[in-house]
């Protein structure tokens, strides 16, 4: 499992906040809601996005922008429109003095503001993830990316406006796979774009060599990998693998392996509050709690019962 691939298959969208708003000018919400990562696309008409620190982006209809938290911005019809509704953490929508919001209204399923014949028809859908797998993800992303629908068509946008109004069994399920699978895609397409700065762990899959190392690193961390082992696993010397991953990766196989462990038993511990540290441990490839404890403290500053206990508390 590659890091793009753990985004959504820990904390992936599992009943994620998703609403279609329909707008009329002049409109404006400030999101102060701190999630992690936002996805929003334009079905009908014109927003922009103004992040508080960078410049003003309009997004178009069938342009999808990703917003990586918690910094506060803002979606307007025009940056410079007062907001008129602020959206908190818990998608707590008030007004800027902290009243209740009127000029806003719950419009069905899903949906709210202004009237169902709006202009403007946006869907915002929002992750709540929480974990060390899905850090790694985060620190690649700047803080808004803007995938242009002249660029990148996709008919995504579509089923999932499509299928966000219904209100039928399973509906939760089929959005949050609908969301998942837009956010993967526009990811994908983000990274693989000439002019971006992909991280290493990302390009490196790209590689015939360390591609296929990388892919048993982390399909299969319980292994007792050495660098020889892996070597034998890519038909390469021990000596070139080492160079190339190294070279391409910017860490040792080794060491990469140590970090993606830690990272997995990180997420062990908060999704899995039943199991035994020692069960975790032998999931990520240590040989006992003892062993697990020692490297996750050098490496969390708390031990693996601390931060479970910590993690369940917040």
């Amino acid at each position: 499992m590659d890091p793009l691939a753990a985004l959504l298959d820990g904390p992936r969208a599992h009943g994620a906040f998703l609403l279609r708003s329909v707008l009329t000018p002049p409109w404006s919400l400030r999101i102060e809601d701190q999630a992690p990562l936002t996805v929003v696309s334009v079905v009908r008409g014109e927003a922009w996005i103004v992040p508080d620190a960078g410049e003003a982006v309009l997004l178009r209809e069938g342009d999808v922008a990703i917003a990586r938290g918690p910094d506060p911005y803002l979606v307007a019809d025009h940056p410079g429109t007062p907001p008129q509704a602020i959206i908190l953490p818990g998608q707590e929508c008030r007004t800027p003095d902290g009243g209740h919001l009127t000029d806003y209204a719950d419009l069905g399923v899903r949906t709210w503001g202004h009237g169902t014949d709006g202009p403007v028809v946006l869907l915002t859908g929002t992750y709540g993830m929480e974990g060390e797998l899905s850090k790694r993800l985060l620190a690649a992303l700047p803080a808004l990316i803007v995938l242009r629908a002249t660029d990148w068509p996709t008919p995504l946008v579509g089923l999932l406006a499509g299928e966000i109004g219904k209100d039928v069994p399973g509906q939760e399920a089929v959005l949050d796979r609908l969301l998942d699978l837009l956010l993967i895609a526009a990811l994908r397409a983000w990274f693989d774009r000439p002019d971006t700065s992909a991280p290493a762990w990302y390009r490196a899959h790209d590689d015939p060599i360390v591609g296929q190392a990388l892919r048993l690193l982390q399909h299969q961390p319980a292994e007792p990998w050495t660098v020889a082992k892996l070597a034998a696993n890519t038909g390469v010397s021990r000596a070139a693998l080492a160079r190339r991953f190294a070279v391409t990766v910017g860490e040792t196989p080794m060491a990469y392996l140590a970090g993606w462990r830690l990272a997995l038993a990180a997420d062990f511990l908060r999704q899995q509050r039943d199991a035994t540290i020692g069960a975790v441990a032998h999931q990520v490839g240590y040989g006992s709690a003892f062993a697990l404890s020692t490297a996750f403290k050098r490496e969390f500053g708390v031990s693996p019962q601390q931060y479970r206990t910590r993690a369940a508390a917040g």
